[in-house]
């Protein structure tokens, strides 16, 4: 007989008076283990990682302000000390500290800034293309004037005031659409994204759950050097993952990784931007490799 495994509970917490989503996948025993997804994302895109890891850690796997069933800021700003914010309300609230963070892209750069503010909460840490932008496209940035910052922020959010979110006749149409965007999913893959990440309008349509303002990149934020400086504070062991398909630059190339005490980078042939759904068996094993010595089964 198949064993049958049920999937994970919803939850809700409160962060900033928004409230804000988490599936659980249970095993309370366990060590515990937070997934963030990226932008424009949402927690089920962890649930083959949290499947495969469930039963050697406590999975909670949260949906960002703005993003899955979490609730969307009022105004629209978006900021990442918000998002920071949020997660160590989390880890507060449920009291998961000291925690075992992986991450990807957006959440990745929120869980990096976490440790480095909190380093004794986080006992490691595993970050996919969580740096951001290159060095030289954040270097360009800082050299544009403010006030030119200023009115393409402003320019920029209230083009995304009139814009409606996309509607798609059927579901099919926004699977296809999500296939178009990472060609390296299967079909299976896509239709699960594309299921839990989309909702069904009142005349019959679908849109994507993330609201459209996640878009716009605040004029204002932490600095390189200031950024460098949290990530210097980490004091857990990182492993920092890139595809080598993805635009994301080498951070050993670029230099990012120096400004870590304990971080190992590794490449990924064959995988774009979500390298753990490109390539799921070799980030697994990537994994579990660097997870071994905190938990021998895993």
């Amino acid at each position: 007989m198949t064993r049958s495994i049920p999937g994970p509970t919803s939850h809700s917490y409160y962060s900033q008076r928004l409230r804000l989503h988490y599936v659980d996948w249970g095993n309370e025993d366990a060590p515990p283990l937070l997934m963030v997804h990226g932008g424009r994302d949402h927690c089920r895109n962890w649930d083959w990682v949290a499947e495969a890891m469930r039963d050697d850690y406590h999975i909670i796997a949260p949906d960002l302000r703005g993003h899955g069933d979490s609730q969307w800021m009022l105004g629209g700003t978006y900021g990442q000390l918000d998002f920071v914010y949020d997660i160590a309300q989390l880890v507060h609230q449920k009291n998961l500290a000291p925690v075992t963070i992986l991450s990807h892209s957006l959440g990745g750069m929120i869980s990096l800034q976490y440790a480095g503010l909190y380093p004794e909460n986080v006992k490691k840490l595993v970050a996919i293309e969580g740096l951001g932008f290159s060095p030289q496209r954040l270097a360009e940035r800082e050299a544009t004037p403010l006030p030119d910052r200023l009115q393409e922020w402003v320019d920029t959010m209230r083009g995304l005031s009139g814009r409606v979110p996309r509607r798609y006749a059927s579901l099919e149409e926004a699977f296809q659409r999500m296939r178009t965007e990472n060609p390296h999913l299967t079909p299976d893959q896509a239709r699960h994204l594309t299921i839990h990440g989309s909702s069904q309008n009142e005349d019959g349509t679908y849109s994507w759950k993330f609201d459209n303002y996640v878009r716009a990149w605040p004029p204002y934020g932490l600095g390189q050097d200031e950024l460098h400086g949290l990530w210097s504070r980490i004091a857990c062991p990182t492993l920092l993952i890139r595809g080598t398909e993805s635009w994301a630059s080498d951070p050993v190339e670029d230099g990012r990784a120096a400004h870590f005490r304990n971080a190992t980078v590794v490449n990924v042939e064959e995988a774009g931007h979500w390298v753990h759904h490109d390539k799921l068996d070799a980030f697994l094993g990537l994994v579990r490799d660097f997870l071994a010595d905190e938990h021998p089964s895993a």
